[in-house]
This record gives C-alpha cells, structure tokens and sequence, in this order.
C-alpha cells in the first residue's frame, strides 16, 4: 500500500474520540510550556515520561508529539511579549516580535507566528509523510559498518550541533555514554561500572537519567540564580492580520518552510539554524529593509515558519534511522524505547499502524494549535505572570514522583539526585545536557554493533571504511568536525572586523 493509503489508515484510527483527547491534551500542555519560559517541551515530556507507562503507546506517543509541536508554537509567545525565547529556535523571533509588541502590535506579531506556524507544520508534516518511508525503506541496506558510521555521524552532529563548542559537547556525550555502560555486558556478561552496587547492575534507567538533567538540573539552576521580575508587554486586541500584513507574511512563510524542513530533516540538521537562515533572507529580500530592527513582521513571519518546518523535518532522521537532533527529540526517542519501540529502518514495517496514526495525529493536533492559539492568545499571555519559584517547586515535585514511580526504591531517588547535580554542574560550566542523552541512547547501540562489524570482519577494522555508504558516511564526519572547529574562529573574525 503506498504512503498516502497508509496515512487514510492512520487517520481512521487518529480520529477515535481516544486519540483525539490526548492530541488535545498533547498540544495544550505544549503551548503552555512553550509559553513559560525555562519549561520547554524537552523537560515536560521528560517530567510525563514515569507517569505514562500505563497508557497505551499510541496515546503516549501522540500526547508527546502534540507536546513537541505545541511547544514551538508556545515559545513564540514568550519570544514576543517578554523578549525571551521559550525555546531555542525562537531566538530570533525576539530580534523583530518583541519590537512590534513594543509598539503595539503583540496581536499581528502572535498572528503572524501562529498562522505561520500552521502553515509550515502542516506541509512538513505533508513532506514527512512522503519522505519518511523512502528513507527508512534506504535504511534497511544498511549492516554493522553503516550503523557504525552513522552513530559516528550521530556523535559528532549532536555535539557541535547541540552545544556552544565541539569540546563542550563531546565531554556531555561522554557523560551519556559513560552512563549508559553500567550495568551488566550483555556478551560477557560482566559487571561494568557497578562499584559493587546490585542494584546497578541492571544499568540506570533510562526515564530517571533524562529526569535528572533536565528537569532536576533546570530547577536547581533556578535556585541557584534567583527568579528574578519580568516584563510582559501588553495585548489589547485578538490575534489577527490586516491585508497589508498577510500580503507581507505569505510569502516569508513560504520560504521559510522551504529552509525549515529540509534542514530539519538532516541528521546534522535541528530548528536553529533554519531559522537564522530565514531572518537573513527575509532581511535581505525584504522590501522594508528599514524596518528590520525595528518590528519587521517579516522578521517574525520567517523564522517561526522555519522553525515550525524544522520541527517536522526533525521527525524524519529520528523515526527512520533513530537519529535525534534536538533535545525534545532524544527525549522523544526514550519514550519509544520505554514501550519497546526502536526508532529505525524496522520501525515502519514492525509497528506500522502506530507510526502512522502518529503521522495522522500530527495534522490533527496542527490544526488543533491554530484554533487553540488564535483565540486564545491573551490566556496564553497570562501565563507569563506565574511566579518562577512556583513553576519549579511543582518541578521538584513531579520529578520525584516520577522516579519513585519508575523504579520504586530508594537508590534510584539517590541516583536521580546524584544526577541531577551533575546536570547542574554541566550546566554551570556551559555543558549541554542533550547530548549526553544522546550518548546514553546511543552509546550501547554503537557498541553493539562496533562488535558485530568486527566479529563479521574477525576483527580486521577496515570493514568500517568499505562500501560507498559508509564512506559517505564518514566524510559527514570529518566534514562536520572541520566546520565545527572552523566557523567559530570566522565568527571571531568576522565580529573583529566588524568592530574594527
């Protein structure tokens, strides 16, 4: 059956009162934590992960895909009425939204985002559908020596891609790794990294790790550094654009889907980078230049476009070859592995039915967010006023919950506090805490099948380096690894020659 067949299935079942209710409950969550600022869809889903085990993988799956594209519809409203990004990829929204807020345009500036955003969603979510199963049918080519290199692709993409420096993130991988080696070798069958614990010797939970240095971490950090006041910048009028404004948004939307996705869907890829992309030629193409800098809906238009496009594009590497590239996705594919599932080549062809009423859901859930955000963007606004101290005493709260109901004794609460000091310490010392995620999920995955190629090849390590795709694969690596080592000293030189 081709994809769009599968995808008529997946609505039949998407569109049970069931499903339906945790796409709601999904996308209304998201938004509100997309909103308040420091509560990301990363932490949240991370926080929902313990109390979810008994729902049924569908409804989970759902709810935290809802959460995801909520939250990036959120993080604009915090970007333009309180200059501060809810998410990373609403940076630049801040540079022209919370210019045209403070002027008194907050309701074309949340317009414009929102409608942007549907737009772009729905058609990555259109590219996703067609896209995915053409990659992960590639995908099943690949044996131990391409699984090798593309963790490799993995590792090093993560790293520079989620931290400020390459050194940064590799020691955050490490971490990951590191973690993910206790317990008991699987081919040995010898303790590793127990310290005489037992009850280590199972390895540590997955759930209680992503816990620890997201949510643990982020709220220790709050009490480290005070609450602090906030400034909301007001909204009078319902979200809604004149004519002048849609005639001037369409088409940044458009271009910015047409950057967003196609970066997103690469494995070095992530909703960042799309969006400077999009504030740079929209800036450009623009026919108010002067504007920019000043509250250039353009400005606003673009890179929430671009971000939401991303944010599809995103799915593609993790559903089809099981690769994250953004925090909220690694945390994503720990939910899949809670119920059994591996995101991979297999993934379509062993739990077909689920995959696309997942894909299903998401056009749901999108639509759901316009009508959600639209009329209800003053709501929204009034999350901002929340007191901080409030938000992350429920943090503390849930999170110990949450792992107390994921492992039950007493250890795993010591080891959840032990690692949630560590998540501040990375945090303190400017180390991104997703990669090591990352490392966690993937580490064992790289070592189980570095093992397998080296057994088919009785340990000869060339077998790493033969076929075309695996040749490829590791020039991504080595391209990757000089970009990321030369594009900041260019930044440095290119903000020298600017002063100068």
């Amino acid at each position: 059956m081709d994809s769009f067949g599968l995808l008529m299935d997946g609505f039949a079942a998407a569109v049970t009162p069931e499903h339906l209710l945790w796409a709601l409950i999904g996308v209304t969550i998201g938004t509100a934590v997309g909103v308040l600022p420091g509560v990301g869809p990363a932490l949240t889903v991370a926080l929902l992960l313990p109390i979810t085990f008994r729902l049924d993988p569908a409804n989970a799956l759902i709810m935290f895909a809802g959460i995801y594209y909520g939250g990036m519809y959120g993080g604009s409203t915090t970007a333009i009425l309180l200059n501060t990004p809810g998410e990373s990829a609403s940076m630049i929204t801040t540079l022209e939204g919370n210019k045209m807020a403070r002027a008194g345009r907050a309701a074309a500036a949340l317009a414009t985002a929102a409608i942007g955003s549907f737009v772009a969603a729905t058609i990555g979510t259109v590219a996703l559908t067609f896209l995915a199963p053409v990659v992960a049918d590639f995908a099943t080519s690949f044996g131990p020596p391409e699984y090798v290199a593309l963790m490799a692709v993995a590792f090093v993409t993560v790293s520079a891609l989620l931290g400020r420096s390459l050194l940064k993130g590799v020691a955050s991988l490490l971490v990951g790794v590191t973690i993910g080696l206790i317990g008991i070798d699987t081919q040995t069958g010898q303790p590793r990294l127990t310290f005489g614990i037992d009850s280590l010797l199972d390895g540590v939970d997955v759930v209680i790790v992503v816990i620890a240095l997201f949510a643990l971490s982020e709220a220790f950090g709050h009490l480290l550094t005070g609450t602090g006041h906030t400034t909301v910048a007001p909204l009078r009028e319902r979200a809604v654009l004149s004519r002048s404004d849609l005639r001037r948004s369409w088409p940044a939307w458009l271009r910015g889907t047409a950057l967003g996705f196609p970066i997103g869907s690469l494995p070095a890829g992530g909703a960042e980078v799309p969006t400077f992309l999009s504030y740079a030629t929209e800036k450009k193409l623009s026919k108010h230049p002067e504007e920019f800098g000043h509250g250039a809906i353009e400005g606003v238009a673009g890179p929430e476009a671009a971000n939401n496009a991303a944010a599809a594009g995103v799915l593609v590497p993790l559903l089809t070859i099981g690769l994250p590239t953004s925090a909220t996705a690694a945390v994503i594919l720990t939910a899949f592995q809670s119920y059994g599932l591996q995101p991979g080549p297999q993934l379509f062809s062993e739990s077909g039915p689920l995959v696309w009423t997942l894909i299903a859901s998401l056009y749901i859930g999108n639509v759901m967010l316009l009508l959600l955000n639209l009329p209800l963007a003053k709501v929204w606004a009034r999350l901002l006023t929340i007191p901080s101290y409030g938000l992350y005493a429920g943090v503390l709260v849930f999170a110990t919950l949450g792992t107390f109901a994921a492992g039950g004794t007493a250890v795993d609460l010591l080891v959840l506090a032990a690692l949630g000091l560590l998540g501040l310490l990375m945090r303190l010392g400017g180390i991104p805490v997703a990669p090591a995620v990352v490392g966690l999920i993937l580490g064992p995955i790289a070592e189980e099948q570095l093992r397998r190629a080296l057994t088919l090849s009785e340990g000869d390590p060339s077998i790493l380096f033969s076929g075309g795709i695996t040749i490829v694969l590791w020039v991504v690596v080595a391209l990757a690894l000089i970009g990321s080592l030369a594009l900041p000293a260019l930044r440095r030189r290119a903000a020298t020659r600017d002063r100068g």
